[in-house]
């Protein structure tokens, strides 16, 4: 296997006492009441579950509401939250079998190891008791159902286990599945280094502000090892972040470099663009497709706190969404938090490495695992100054090091927002921005007083003297001097526009990218936003759903432009021609050009391109990357890299690959070609870790569209997009509207597991009710937990 398929990118307690409360009923019905007793509650807690699922939970103080949070989690999402927890905390070969030992042992060496007490200060002063009061509500639910066989969800008995019960740091210590760092492109960039030239890496991950890579002074690049078989090298990374698969009692690698990077959307409006007067914001992060989804919705209302939105199952608060005074949404801020080091052992005691003038112990930590099936293992989890040892190459006498702000106080993901729900301006919402960890975001901003604005943050390491591009020597010639101080983060407040987007582009200036990093998604998704924005003086929530639902691809416009006048040289090719010269850019699923434009510039075009502007040797060991972004540059302006003869280069190479993906469409969807559609390609499949997947369905949109859809490059099965929107109408919230698929709950049983599947496959939304009076309205259940 060639090495390019690899390497494109990425992958405490409480008591229950009556009988089941499970959350299955029909949507419609008659709210039903229930009464738990719960261990721990101080007051009685009324939860309401609306139409399509969303629990508003009402308490009379946060330690209730946070319990609460988590009982009513456990309810919906038990197997993914245990799974999630097993999984991040190396446990799994325990309930599993032995074959996750490796799974385990790789996850281990990534959890936080540092000091508990820096840790939850890092999150604001109620981050702890939250923790403690979130993870009791889930044990106390995990106690009521032990009594109960039928409660437990399916998946427990098929796996032969009972879920586990939750310490509060569970919660925070868990880092490995955090959106991090530029660690596949040091790796995949040092192996071009090795073979010809680390620039032309390019192809694959553009680099902005003029930047070009450079081999660091004392990397060898060829020294990297495994370059015919990759996935041994980078194994113990896979391993200790990819996703659970329990399909067939094996641990599936997941591959490397068949698919797009995850990303979103969000952009806030000013009232003087809207048709009301009041702001708008919108958001739709683009994750995996999963079944249950990534995300879960909910509302916590409590004496000081009114907040809904959405929020990792496995955590107390949301990370996007609104209070009632202010709302705020998100997207990845590209900022690099990852570095490899390459470490000399000592020949004589390979636990000790080179660092300055001497050797340097490793810090062994031995930690016993269980197995399922046998005797219990110890295994050794070894530690340089800089990080997790993921790889050791004996024939070389090396070793490799992950350094990342995942192993740093205050960056579990997402768990700042504790401090974020309780910003009632811009002032204290840049404050509660101003300790932001991880993931780096952008986050977008609206308040009731009409104000909008955009505030970045996210550890960001100083380098000494390198870029993290590349690999670099652990010696002490390349180390993180601190971190950027918050007050250096970019921001906005009401800009002039009147609008701000973001989505994972270039937002920096050439001199913070030195800071920040060079490696961003391109542009066109914000370019998309930008020009609907900019074209709409009077904008509603609906006009916001239909952007965020909107399948124009500014890279198909503009290649599609470039055939006009072109000549065919055989009928095939005319025919391609004549498909493509009237279309307008709209990656529809129904749409039978986009049926031939997406395997043409992923499959087709982008590699002829790759093979003419590169040496022999790269064409065959670069992989044409889901940005594209050079290759546009390039199709835009060829005679800077062809020479005088450049535009007749790339009219050559947009025909004879036009030609060559006419045939590949019409091999798998048949010689008419009115009746290809794009949809009959790309499906999308919300992947259950059983193998009980919802789908496949068919698909529209591209990595390239803002209703993004991000597919493996040979399978063309979405590998990403956004099963969770929202669009939220500020002070008017009970407009405001959302979307979770393929719906709220993790059991199958109920009829929330998948009924928003539909409403998303067509671009629709359910209201995100806030008042109580609206809730009421739309309330199916209610369940009151009582001390």
């Amino acid at each position: 296997m060639r090495p390019q398929r690899y390497l494109a990118a990425t992958l405490i307690t409480g008591f229950a006492l009556i009988a089941s409360t499970l959350t299955a009923m029909t949507a419609g019905a008659a709210p039903h009441h229930r009464s738990p007793k719960i261990s721990g509650l101080r007051e009685p807690v009324q939860i309401l579950r609306d139409t399509w699922g969303v629990p508003h939970i009402y308490a009379e103080n946060t330690d209730d509401l946070f319990l609460a949070q988590g009982y009513s989690v456990a309810q919906d999402r038990l197997f993914q939250i245990d799974l999630w927890r097993r999984r991040g905390l190396g446990q799994l070969s325990e309930v599993l079998g032995p074959q996750y030992a490796e799974q385990d042992r790789a996850a281990r060496l990534f959890l936080y190891r540092g000091g508990m007490d820096e840790e939850w200060a890092s999150y604001g002063p109620e981050a702890e008791q939250a923790a403690i009061r979130f993870t009791e509500g889930i044990n106390a639910y995990i106690d009521r159902i032990e009594g109960d066989p039928e409660a437990l969800p399916q998946e427990f008995r098929d796996l032969g286990y009972t879920p586990a019960k939750w310490k509060p740091e569970d919660v925070v210590r868990i880092r490995s599945h955090a959106l991090a760092g530029n660690f596949y492109h040091e790796v995949s960039r040092s192996y071009m280094a090795c073979w010809a030239d680390p620039d032309a890496h390019k192809f694959q991950q553009r680099l902005e502000a003029g930047k070009s890579a450079r081999v660091p002074e004392g990397f060898e690049p060829c020294d990297l090892p495994h370059q015919d078989d990759p996935l041994d090298f980078l194994e113990t990374y896979v391993l200790g972040t990819q996703p659970v698969t329990v399909t067939d009692g094996e641990v599936t690698m997941v591959p490397l470099g068949s698919g797009a990077a995850e990303g979103s959307n969000s952009w806030t409006i000013a009232p003087e663009r809207t048709a009301t007067g009041r702001p708008i914001l919108a958001g739709d992060p683009h994750r995996a497709m999963t079944a249950p989804s990534l995300r879960y919705v909910t509302h916590l209302s409590a004496p000081g706190i009114d907040v809904i939105g959405a929020g990792e199952p496995s955590m107390p608060g949301v990370s996007m969404g609104h209070n009632g005074t202010i709302a705020f949404g998100l997207t990845i801020f590209s900022i690099d938090q990852e570095d490899l080091y390459v470490y000399e052992l000592d020949p004589d005691d390979p636990t000790r490495y080179r660092y300055g003038e001497g050797w340097e112990k490793m810090r062994v930590e031995t930690e016993r695992l269980a197995v399922k099936g046998e005797e219990p293992r110890e295994i050794e989890l070894p530690f340089t100054r800089h990080g997790p040892v993921i790889h050791t190459d004996e024939e070389r006498n090396l070793a490799y090091a992950l350094r990342s702000v995942w192993l740093e106080p205050g960056t579990s993901p997402y768990y700042r927002s504790m401090r974020m729900m309780r910003a009632r301006n811009f002032a204290e919402f840049q404050e509660a921005m101003s300790g932001w960890g991880g993931p780096p975001l952008n986050f977008t901003y609206a308040d009731t007083d009409g104000n909008i604005g955009w505030q970045a943050g996210g550890l960001t390491p100083r380098r000494a003297g390198y870029d993290g591009l590349m690999p670099v020597p652990g010696d002490g010639r390349y180390e993180w001097d601190g971190f950027v101080d918050p007050a250096e983060y970019p921001s906005v407040y009401n800009p002039e526009r009147g609008f701000f987007a973001t989505a994972n582009e270039f937002n920096v200036t050439p001199e913070q990218a030195a800071t920040f990093g060079y490696e961003w998604q391109p542009p066109y998704r914000h370019e998309r936003i930008a020009e609907v924005l900019s074209a709409q003086e009077a904008g509603t929530v609906e006009d916001s759903m239909a952007l965020q639902n909107d399948r124009v691809s500014i890279p198909a416009r503009r290649i599609v432009g470039l055939l006009e006048g072109l000549e065919a040289p055989d009928p095939q090719t005319g025919a391609a021609l004549e498909l493509l010269r009237s279309w307008d850019g709209t990656v529809a699923e129904d749409s039978p050009q986009a049926a031939l434009f997406e395997p043409w510039f992923m499959r087709h075009l982008g590699p002829a391109v790759v093979a003419e502007a590169v040496s022999e040797q790269m064409s065959q060991v670069i992989v044409f990357a889901d940005s594209g972004a050079t290759m546009i540059d390039l199709l835009a302006d060829p005679e800077q890299w062809f020479g005088p003869d450049g535009a007749e280069i790339r009219d050559r190479i947009l025909l004879s690959s036009l030609k060559s993906a006419y045939a590949d469409v019409s091999d798998r969807l048949g010689a008419d070609s009115g009746t290809w559609t794009w949809g009959a390609i790309q499906k999308t499949t919300f992947a259950n870790p059983t193998g009980a997947h919802l789908g496949p369905f068919p698909r529209g949109g591209s990595p390239h569209t803002v209703d993004a859809s991000n597919y493996n490059w040979f399978t063309y099965a979405q590998t990403s997009g956004a099963s969770f929107k929202m669009v939220l109408d500020v002070g008017n919230w009970d407009g405001s509207r959302a979307i979770n698929a393929p719906g709220q709950s993790g059991d199958p049983r109920s009829p929330h597991y998948d009924d928003l599947v539909p409403k998303w496959r067509a671009g629709d939304y359910f209201p995100l009710l806030y008042s109580k009076k609206a809730v009421k309205r739309n309330a199916v259940s209610e369940l009151r937990l009582r001390p």
